[in-house]
């Protein structure tokens, strides 16, 4: 078992709950722009997403470490 940099920041966190989070706060076109993964770019709905993020270890990273980076500017800025 490989070592996330972000386990203890994630845990308890699911991948929906990230996406949906993610998809609140920049919309698919923004995520696009932030993450390059085409998911977000072509045709994007959650299930898609979700089903690519599942199978696809670097953009799942690419992904929570977004959420992370976002959760702290939130938690600073608020």
């Amino acid at each position: 078992m490989t070592n996330n940099r972000n386990d203890d920041i994630l845990h308890w966190v699911t991948l929906v709950m990230i996406l949906d989070t993610l998809i609140e706060e920049y919309w698919f076109k923004e995520l696009s722009k932030l993450v390059k993964i085409n998911c977000f770019l072509v045709n994007p709905t959650k299930q898609s997403c979700l089903k690519f993020l599942r199978k696809t270890d670097w953009a799942r990273n690419q992904v929570q470490w977004l959420y992370v980076r976002t959760m702290l500017e939130k938690k600073n800025n608020g």
